[in-house]
């Protein structure tokens, strides 16, 4: 996949009506907005375009919208929102058609420099569909409100949406540019050319709960990295794959082979595979997660039949800390452990120090990952937070995004 995309930077967006997919899919309680980042990160996409004169359509979807349209899951709260970030209306189209009378005559309406929003995109129901019948005509009818397409939406750039991808092939046929925004330029700077193009030593660190969640990003970074290093309750099943006793520690039976096949690659290719070598264990889950819980921690070969890891233990955090000091750049996606818990997240708080503390550039791929280093207070010290924890992970698998894939260029 070609890396090498137009940006918001490469074409003249004056007087153009440029429609920008966002991921305005924040979380809402009681029709507020309680976490705002994902706004916050759309901004200077949208500025740039606003100082360039462009007549700006943005779109996005937000929740799953399991129950059809409903104001619930309306986008007018964020309209709300940018409005005051923006410090100029954004006209919101309440219209559940998202594309009818409503945004159309609105559009016809623009100034330059003015903003307006589309309703929730899901509410099509054809959104979501599958590429071949992924909402062509709604992919036609928004590409028709504008001239130029600017995706910015990192965190749904993994699917072929309507509003994603398609849209693409219907501003290309009226001569209009293809462009990724700011967002999405820097998830690619950073992730795609992380795993295509490493600064040396490249280390990766994968955790989480399952391997079949990681399968082909375990394959793919062996082939990439120089270390790659398993924590999460996945180190289990490596760790019961060299014969270890894992107790009642999670485990997938299933890819024991699997994960036989990945230890000798990494031998065969002479990468450096490190797993743990002492756990945190306890009688059971935490129950409540964040609740008191009893532990100690033992031999990573010694884990009793009635107990069950939890964390990584204080010499396998010290091992894994050690080899990420040499690193140049360092990916890192997935928990050491139940994080969480207070107990259980000194394995995770070890490995985000190691992280704040090295000169590499490191890199932390979303979902659970992000959310442990905002809420371990590191996030500042880390080069880039990939915005989307499905995207960055196909990223890291080596496959082609579609919402990356669909741009022109350069």
């Amino acid at each position: 996949m070609s890396l090498n995309k137009k940006s918001v930077d490469d074409f003249n967006a004056k007087g153009r009506r440029v429609l920008v997919r966002c991921d305005f899919n924040v979380p809402l309680k009681e029709g507020k907005i309680t976490d705002e980042t994902r706004i916050n990160a759309a901004l200077p996409t949208i500025n740039k375009l606003i100082a360039d004169g462009a007549k700006v359509i943005l779109c996005s979807h937000l929740g799953k919208v399991k129950e059809g349209p409903n104001e619930k899951e309306s986008l007018a709260p964020v309209a709300a929102i940018l409005s005051e970030k923006l410090g100029k209306e954004v006209k919101f189209i309440a219209d559940y058609n998202v594309t009818g009378e409503d945004a159309t005559n609105a559009v016809a309406a623009m100034n330059d420099g003015d903003v307006i929003l589309l309703q929730n995109t899901r509410f099509r129901g054809k959104e979501e569909t599958k590429p071949q019948d992924a909402g062509e005509k709604f992919a036609e009818e928004l590409a028709a409100l504008a001239d130029d397409y600017v995706c910015d939406a990192f965190g749904s750039a993994h699917r072929a949406h309507a509003s994603v991808a398609v849209v693409t092939k219907y501003i290309s046929a009226k001569g209009g540019t293809n462009a990724v925004g700011y967002l999405m330029q820097k998830e690619i700077d950073f992730l795609g050319n992380a795993v295509e193009n490493p600064v040396r030593p490249f280390v990766a660190i994968l955790g989480g709960a399952k391997v079949a969640d990681k399968l082909n990003v375990i394959n793919n970074l062996l082939e990439k990295c120089d270390t790659l290093i398993i924590g999460g309750g996945m180190a289990f099943t490596f760790l019961k794959a060299q014969g270890y006793e894992i107790g009642k520690s999670l485990v997938d039976d299933e890819k024991l082979d699997y994960c036989k096949e990945m230890i000798a690659k990494a031998a065969s290719l002479n990468k450096k595979l490190l797993l743990p070598i002492d756990t945190t264990i306890a009688a059971s889950f935490p129950d409540p997660i964040d609740g008191p819980i009893e532990v100690s921690v033992v031999d990573a070969n010694a884990i009793p039949a009635d107990m069950e890891g939890l964390d990584i233990g204080p010499k396998t955090a010290e091992l894994y800390a050690e080899a990420v000091k040499s690193a140049k750049t360092v990916v890192w996606n997935g928990p050491m452990g139940v994080f969480e818990n207070p107990t259980l997240a000194k394995g995770t708080i070890a490995v985000a120090k190691a992280l704040a503390e090295t000169d590499a550039t490191t890199i932390i791929g979303g979902g659970d990952s992000a959310a442990a280093v905002n809420q371990l207070g590191f996030a500042d010290k880390m080069s880039h937070i990939s915005t989307g924890g499905g995207a960055s992970l196909e990223f890291l698998e080596g496959k082609e995004l579609p919402g990356v894939y669909a741009a022109d260029d350069k």
